[in-house]
């Protein structure tokens, strides 16, 4: 399920690009040019994949754990569910619940040490932004990271995050370069395709947990129960 990474972020790219846009096009410009440019401008998003790659080792982890306890079918249903509610509820308050879940102070950090950095127009430092806007809340990613949950193993989980990053990286790439390459129309047009494509991926997460037997749709998983060997003791 890679590929479904990949897919997500290139989507989730063009909803980036108006979340996180004024980030990468207010980068510190500093005493570089040309190649120096562009290779800081790349060197900010690979900050951000570094963080999504990073989280997706947490979500691996996770997920491994649950699919041990034999949730394994469960995993993969309550993220396509987790992914459906992300897309009917987009205007759900994060403010408010940010507040309420005690988490708006290291939100709030967070920006200030992302704020901090610009001050330095240093590689490392349009590195650091990178990894820290990876952190910055947002629906795009939390949806990513409920289908790394139900990856098969750990380096699924890693890989499908990776390829989440990497399928954001043109075309914040390019934004970070230019905000003028990408008309608005273009923009609003995938943007309003991104609920569509996550509804339909998320409805493929469900179905591969209901265990149907369809190949490539909703194959067998196998349990770890069934990866198991079978010791035969002689007679």
């Amino acid at each position: 399920m890679w590929w479904a990474g990949a897919i997500i972020g290139f989507i989730s790219s063009f909803h980036c690009v108006g979340m996180c846009g004024p980030i990468a096009m207010a980068l510190p410009v500093g005493r570089g040019t040309g190649a120096s440019f562009v290779g800081g401008r790349l060197l900010y998003n690979l900050g951000r994949v570094t963080t999504y790659t990073s989280l997706g080792l947490v979500a691996g982890l996770l997920g491994r754990t649950l699919q041990l306890a034999g949730w394994q079918q469960t995993i993969s249903i309550v993220s396509g569910v987790l992914m459906l509610a992300l897309v009917l509820l987009p205007r759900l308050d994060t403010g408010t619940l940010g507040q309420k879940l005690g988490t708006d102070r290291w939100w709030n950090a967070l920006r200030k040490a992302i704020g901090k950095q610009f001050q330095n127009p240093s590689p490392k430092a349009l590195f650091t932004v990178g990894l820290l806007n990876g952190l910055l809340p947002c629906g795009m990613v939390y949806f990513a990271l409920a289908g790394a949950v139900s990856a098969q193993n750990v380096g699924g989980a890693v890989l499908y995050m990776a390829m989440f990053g990497l399928g954001t990286l043109p075309l914040m790439w390019l934004v970070s370069l230019s905000g003028k390459i990408i008309q608005p129309r273009w923009r609003a047009l995938m943007r309003n395709a991104v609920p569509y494509v996550a509804g339909c991926l998320a409805v493929l997460f469900i179905l591969r947990g209901l265990n149907l037997g369809v190949p490539y749709l909703s194959p067998k998983l196998v349990t770890t129960e069934q990866e198991a060997p079978v010791c035969h003791v002689p007679s």
